[in-house]
């Protein structure tokens, strides 16, 4: 099944995924969509230094947005900073420096964040990362789960009383196309059982961030959730973390700003706002969370499991406040 699922993924891949594939769904985007002045709206997005995070918070900025980024190194983030300032013409980007992987710092910069905004309209769950080999963070959790997964979950967990106070508030989670090869597996949520493979663990992550989505939905009417596929991009993350496919794909790989298109799309246009809240995208349009006939679904029981373990875990690393 494994070999079934991975073969039907990249020739989806190949088709859909690639620079050739976004030109061709481009076609049928409305330029108005993006046509929005965002001045006094407020967005904060992880993982903004670079990639897909990086153009995404340029082209908010550019419609007057004001940013948040939220990046792990200081001199990357201020990097960024001024370059979007000064392309965008906008001063109203800030800088908060956090560790996704690291709970505690998570419910923290959450308290303080809420303490000194009084609004957040929109939240974009960008960071992420794939490392290859098995490794534990100082709180004894997987990195790529920790960061991919429980870093998302607190975050936005933390930061849904802020956004139920914004009309149109919305949160969007840049997940992957790569979590149609897996199925939700609620049992091993660490990767402690068989032989660890990178590449499959970011997979199973993006798929867990689909299922948080949906979820989310259903709990917070208030607010628009939606996850997305990049497709295939040339990133700064996609170079170091899958160097073998990059070589061998970068003249097809579309370019960071047409990866973060649809994650501005969904972020700041009516259009996106008319679609159920809990939905995939790809392209600026919802698509299927599974393959045919790939069997990778899920009984509402196991994904019920998958929160519930996930706010056991969030909440034993929460700051001991006594």
């Amino acid at each position: 099944m494994s070999f079934y699922r991975n073969s039907v993924w990249f020739l989806k891949g190949l088709r859909e995924y690639t620079k050739s594939g976004y030109q061709a769904a481009a076609q049928q985007f409305a330029p108005k969509d993006l046509d929005v002045d965002l001045s006094g709206r407020c967005f904060l997005i992880t993982g903004a230094n670079s990639g897909i995070g990086k153009a995404t918070a340029l082209e908010i900025a550019k419609r007057g947005g004001t940013i948040h980024l939220v990046c792990r190194n200081k001199e990357r983030a201020e990097r960024a900073k001024a370059e979007i300032v000064n392309e965008a013409n906008n001063q109203e980007v800030y800088i908060h420096i956090l560790d996704m992987s690291k709970p505690k710092m998570i419910w923290e910069f959450a308290d303080k964040f809420q303490q000194a905004n009084g609004k957040l309209n929109v939240l974009i769950n960008n960071a992420g990362c794939m490392i290859n080999q098995r490794e534990m963070t100082a709180d004894q959790l997987e990195t790529n789960f920790a960061t991919n997964t429980l870093g998302t979950y607190i975050l936005t967990t933390a930061l849904v009383p802020l956004l139920e106070r914004c009309e149109d508030a919305r949160v969007v989670t840049v997940s992957s196309g790569g979590m149609l090869v897996q199925k939700l597996n609620v049992d091993d949520l660490q990767f402690e059982k068989g032989v660890f493979d990178g590449t499959m663990a970011y997979a199973q992550n993006k798929r867990q961030q689909v299922v948080m989505t949906e979820q989310w939905a259903t709990a917070h009417k208030g607010i628009h959730f939606s996850c997305m596929h990049p497709g295939w991009a040339d990133t700064e993350a996609v170079r170091s973390s899958m160097p073998s496919f990059h070589e061998k794909m970068k003249n097809r790989l579309r370019t960071a700003t047409q990866g973060a298109d649809t994650v501005v799309w969904l972020a700041i246009s009516s259009a996106a706002a008319q679609h159920p809240s809990g939905l995939f995208f790809q392209d600026r349009k919802p698509v299927s969370t599974h393959l045919f006939l790939a069997q990778t679904r899920t009984t509402p029981g196991e994904e019920e499991k998958l929160m519930k373990s996930l706010e056991e875990i969030a909440t034993n690393h929460k700051p001991n406040t006594t």
